[in-house]
């Protein structure tokens, strides 16, 4: 009996357990699975004080939110012109975010809490863009205000998310050096808008900026900048900007390294304008040194014969001035690992035919064996090709011969066709081509007239990947030939060559130095298969 008592119990306890698992899996809230990306910031439902408010007394205002929030990035994003003393404290509460203001106001000023992109939402951090509030502790708000677009000084197309920002004159000295408190963020347009300023004198800005930490780095951000600093006494209207990036003005070595091939690579942060290089320590492998520049003289490769140094130190110069003094070290035993590859200037297998072949390597060539090179004319064995050293590029060669239309062409470049210093040998590797037809090829006939007599202006054509195809300096009324163009769309490019040295110059803001003006055709000029392109383009004013 008293075991049937045990088990009733038993089965009772048994029972009990199971309806609670039931119950509470029944109420326990699960998250939604699914469904669409949340991609909208927090709504601001409530503010008290209500923003834009005056004679302003409050010691804290109110944000009531329609969803849970979190501040991102407080120190960077929010700050409040004019400075406090003593910042406001941002405090979250739920839905809530209270600012305790701890400074005593200033009488009649108005004052802009600027969050920037500070308030998102908990889950997908989606941010209330330039978000501001605004009071003032006296009967009227400050109302006038500074719009304009930005744009890239070299595209001229718009600058999204560009920050756009002013100084009064009294405090210019703070660019580079501390945040901006008046600021805003430009649109998908490249439009901005500076709101409830006071009457003042004002320097203005913009920047594209890497860090995000709203202080001008010139290393690395793009700046923009209004020569003359502005009497604001009413609504200024288009104050464009073009962004640039200035040149360094200290030299620095970016990057340096010794490859495993045994070449040596620099990077610097300025375009040098007649670089040299010397071997200094041990000075008696500078003699057979190798080098290329690239083409802005802003990067180099050097390639020395002599590889038995357990240090060597490099000096950099520029037209004779000293700049910088590199050194490497390696392991006496350190080995390198060699290949000898050759690109082309093939597109998709097609030989432009108003230019050679052309192969580039990856290491000077010392020596060819053109034995060991067989070409293949509709599978023909031909001769008759020659190769040619470029004299202006120490890694490239030209392969020519009378390459005939509607023919497929077979090379093959035998193990050893190429010895680069250091003995390295190329293994066997093979090119195929055909000879483009020059049906396919168009002409741009373009007469270009200046606006002004005995100044000067570079004219770039570029293609669909905004890539210059053809550069030249105009001084008058000029009828310019651009021959055998591939079919497709280009754009014409202009530079106001302001000290006419043949290229564009960047700006300098100590100097208070603006970049030299470029102006787009806005006229796209689509190039036909064998056709002849005839167009007018009148240069504006500058």
């Amino acid at each position: 009996m008293a075991k049937k008592r045990i088990v009733g119990k038993l089965t009772k306890i048994i029972t009990l357990i199971s309806v609670s698992v039931l119950l509470y899996a029944c109420a326990s809230i699960q998250q939604p699975q699914g469904g669409p990306k949340d991609t909208t910031p927090p709504k601001v439902l409530k503010i008290s004080p209500k923003n834009l408010s005056v004679n302003f007394v409050a010691k804290k205002i109110v944000f009531e939110f329609d969803e849970y929030f979190k501040l991102q990035n407080e120190f960077k994003e929010f700050s409040v012109s004019p400075e406090m003393e003593l910042p406001p404290i941002l405090k979250p509460k739920g839905k809530r975010l209270e600012v305790n203001i701890q400074d005593t106001l200033e009488l009649n000023t108005t004052y802009t809490l600027n969050f920037g992109n500070a308030i998102a939402d908990v889950n997908e951090a989606n941010a209330i863009k330039n978000y501001t509030y605004v009071f003032s502790t006296g009967p009227v708000l400050d109302s006038l205000s500074i719009n304009g677009k930005v744009v890239d000084g070299i595209t001229g197309l718009p600058e999204l998310n560009a920050l756009v920002f002013i100084f009064p004159l009294k405090r210019d000295t703070l660019l580079g050096k501390g945040k901006p408190s008046i600021y805003t963020t430009t649109d998908s347009s490249g439009n901005y808008a500076l709101n409830n300023l006071k009457k003042d004198t004002y320097r203005i800005y913009a920047m594209k900026e890497k860090a995000a930490d709203k202080i001008y780095q010139q290393a690395i951000d793009q700046i923009a900048f209004l020569k003359d600093s502005v009497v604001l006494d009413s609504v200024l209207n288009n104050v464009n900007l073009s962004l640039f990036m200035e040149d360094a003005t200290i030299f620095r070595v970016l990057n340096k390294r010794l490859n495993p091939d045994g070449s040596i690579t620099m990077s610097f942060n300025q375009k040098l304008i007649k670089p040299e290089i010397s071997i200094l320590e041990p000075a008696s492998i500078d003699a057979q040194k190798l080098l290329k520049f690239s083409k802005n003289n802003d990067s180099l490769r050097l390639w020395l014969k002599d590889l038995s140094f357990d240090s060597t130190k490099i000096a950099i110069k520029d037209a004779g001035k000293a700049l910088d003094t590199v050194n490497f070290t390696r392991g006496k035993k350190e080995t390198y690992t060699r290949v000898l590859t050759a690109s082309d200037n093939l597109e998709n297998r097609i030989l432009d035919p108003n230019r050679p072949l052309k192969l580039t390597f990856n290491f000077p060539i010392e020596s060819t064996d053109i034995s060991k090179i067989s070409l293949m004319e509709d599978s023909v064995i031909r001769t008759g090709f020659t190769l040619v050293k470029d004299s202006s590029d120490l890694l490239s060669y030209y392969f020519r011969y009378p390459w005939k239309a509607k023919k497929t062409y077979d090379i093959k470049f035998g193990a050893g066709a190429f010895t680069a210093i250091f003995n390295t040998k190329n293994k066997e590797f093979n090119k195929t081509l055909q000879l483009g037809n020059r049906d396919d090829y168009g002409t741009l006939i373009v007469k270009m007239v200046p606006p002004e007599r005995n100044k000067s202006y570079i004219l770039d054509v570029l293609n669909e990947s905004n890539d210059v195809v053809n550069t030249l300096v105009v001084t008058r009324d000029t009828t310019v030939k651009f021959a055998n163009y591939r079919a497709g769309k280009y754009t014409i490019r202009i530079t106001y060559d302001t000290n006419k040295n043949g290229k564009w110059d960047t700006g300098n803001v100590a100097e208070n130095r603006q970049p030299e003006k470029m102006w787009n055709e806005p006229k796209e000029l689509s190039i036909r298969a064998n056709w002849e392109r005839n167009e007018v383009i009148n240069i504006p004013k500058e």
